[in-house]
């Protein structure tokens, strides 16, 4: 289920406050998405522009029931990279590939989705510094470099809970490794040795 706050209501409410639930999509064989909240067919546009408003939904398979919101946010995803100004580069999804089914794949889950809240946190203040002024990709480019004021504070911030996420990693995967002899360690990673 896609979670996110929109207006002043909470999450499953109305704007009268009466709780409603997860908006429910049903996706058909046919790879058709059925809004059973309009009662209508909409498309994977539809469903970028619910996620981008903040709408609050899941996706189901018609027949089983079967949760699929995942598998939609990802083909939206490989749409926008498709689309000619990807946000990945492929060291970066090569990268991204081998954590699957290494000891350390749920965490470094955790550790991308924590760095993605900060980096969130961090756009959203330097809205609040730009006093709602038009969004500048100059301007955001001085504030992420850190020649506002501001953004030395947050990057000091956001630095100390990176390398401390990074830190309890690293201590888990060595207990980890403690428990499992011969277990091969994370090439490129400071503090394991190479794989063999």
């Amino acid at each position: 289920m896609v979670t996110a706050r929109r207006g002043k209501s909470a999450p499953g409410t109305d704007e009268a406050g009466r709780s409603q639930g997860p908006r429910v999509l049903k996706k058909y064989p046919n790879r058709r998405l059925y809004d059973t909240h309009t009662s209508s067919y909409i498309t994977l546009a539809d469903v970028k522009k619910m996620v981008l408003e903040g709408a609050e939904f899941e996706v189901r398979d018609a027949k089983s029931g079967e949760e699929l919101t995942r598998s939609i946010l990802l083909q939206i995803i490989l749409e926008e990279e498709m689309g000619g100004m990807p946000m990945f580069s492929t060291p970066l999804l090569a990268q991204i590939i081998r954590f699957y089914g290494h000891a350390m794949q749920g965490m470094m889950g955790a550790y991308l989705e924590k760095n993605l809240q900060t980096f969130t946190e961090m756009q959203a203040r330097f809205a609040e510094h730009s006093q709602g002024a038009a969004f500048n990709p100059e301007l955001w480019s001085q504030f992420m470099s850190g020649q506002a004021p501001v953004m030395q504070g947050l990057m000091g911030n956001y630095l100390e809970q990176s390398k401390n996420l990074f830190l309890q990693m690293q201590e888990q995967f060595e207990k980890a490794g403690s428990l499992f002899p011969g277990m091969p360690g994370m090439p490129g990673m400071p503090g394991f040795p190479p794989k063999k």
